[in-house]
């Protein structure tokens, strides 16, 4: 999920420079920050300290893990006084940058803070915040007023409404009176496309309007056009097969997708990079998040052989990469039925809460060594494309997949 607000980033930079990377990141080193009291992880929040933080808070919520208030508050601080996000505020009490609202961090942080309970107010403020910069399209772009609509932000601005209690199809542009899912629609590619039949691209081709597909794309569309959010579980079986029918509704799109997910992930169980200057190696995130679209739309067989194929091989990849790995193996696993405290060996669990502050203590009448037990267990777009070129395919939306190359 890091590697979609990546690519989001990079790609929206490549739509305004031609292809060019912002000079302020040619070196490749963008400047560091501390990382705070209360925030999960310990690499450089800059570029994803509230998504990061908020796919942490979703993870916990699966296994009944409670986090410390310590962490709440760090994440219910970030927000903006109009109820947006930004990727990371390293000063709160200054105003937010109108440049750098995310809708990817303020839906991750909508998904997170419904999960955790009690604070109605910062959901609704979020929601009314997104629904203020909805598109002409009905769709979402990574950073209002700098692009236009792009099908991985709108699909994690679905699973936020929906987390929230909203009906997608009922929010509609001001202009045009267009919903979410008319938006995805529009991103679609016909079954009769040689390279891609069924998938979602990003983007159209800011030149040529042209459809490319794009895997990570397909699996954010997915999740989003079941209306669905980032902790997405099994859906009813698709007897479908991988066939691809015209898509004339939502979830006929949900379903093509899907297929073409299925089909591309047959051969290996693994998506490939697709990040800049990347080697062809596997993407432990974004197969992640294919494992999640896969199972929601109830393609259970392949969606369990690739949840099977990363219990075997990315675990390495989540402790090097901290909490939003971890997070995203655990709805791989939590979607697909699998048990997150023994994921290939690793507790999931146990490893995404050490990388934060201790969770509470859940409330518990069990016998003193089953207490124990459980303790245990307890044990944008300039600024963020720099990271995205030095983090290269290592990191798996965190924060809510793009690609420089909208053909890829």
């Amino acid at each position: 999920m890091t590697v979609r607000r990546c690519a989001a980033a990079l790609a929206a930079a490549t739509a305004v420079l031609g292809g060019a990377a912002p000079a302020a990141f040619a070196d490749g080193t963008p400047s560091p920050a501390a990382v705070p009291p209360g925030l999960y992880g310990t690499k450089d929040p800059q570029y994803d300290g509230v998504f990061r933080q908020s796919l942490a808070f979703l993870a916990q919520e699966k296994a009944n893990v409670k986090p410390a208030e310590q962490a709440v508050t760090w994440l219910t601080g970030q927000q903006c006084a109009d109820g947006s996000f930004m990727s990371f505020r390293a000063d709160t009490t200054k105003a937010c940058d109108a440049t750098k609202l995310d809708t990817n961090a303020t839906s991750a942080a909508v998904q997170a803070l419904v999960a955790v309970g009690g604070h109605t107010d910062a959901v609704k403020k979020g929601i009314t915040w997104l629904k203020s910069v909805q598109q002409d399209d009905g769709g979402w772009p990574y950073t209002p007023g700098m692009g236009g609509s792009d099908a991985n932000s709108t699909g994690i601005v679905i699973g936020a409404l929906a987390a929230a209690g909203e009906k997608p199809a009922d929010v509609k542009s001001a202009k045009g009176g267009k919903s979410p899912f008319d938006a995805l629609l529009t991103f679609a590619l016909p079954c009769d496309d040689p390279a891609g039949a069924g998938a979602f691209a990003f983007q159209p081709d800011p030149k040529t309007q042209k459809l490319y597909a794009n895997a990570d794309a397909t699996a954010a569309a997915v999740t989003g056009a079941l209306g669905k959010g980032l902790t997405a579980t099994a859906g009813q079986a698709d007897t479908k097969g991988t066939a691809c029918e015209k898509a004339a509704t939502p979830e006929q799109a949900a379903h093509n997708g899907a297929a073409y997910l299925a089909k591309t992930l047959a051969p290996t169980g693994f998506l490939k990079s697709a990040m800049p200057g990347a080697t062809d190696q596997p993407d432990f995130g974004n197969t992640a998040d294919a494992v999640v679209a896969l199972a929601a739309d109830g393609m259970a067989q392949q969606a369990k052989a690739s949840a099977d194929w990363l219990s075997k091989n990315a675990t390495a990849w989540a402790k090097d990469n901290g909490p939003a790995a971890y997070a995203q193996l655990v709805f791989a696993a939590d979607a697909t039925g699998a048990d997150p405290k023994n994921f290939g060996g690793t507790n999931l669990i146990q490893s995404l809460n050490a990388t934060g502050p201790a969770p509470q203590a859940a409330p518990s009448s069990a016998p003193a060594a089953e207490s124990k037990e459980k303790k245990n267990d307890g044990i944008s777009v300039w600024w963020i494309v720099g990271v995205c070129l030095v983090a290269g395919i290592g990191v798996g939306f965190l924060i809510s997949g793009r690609k420089k190359n909208q053909q890829l």
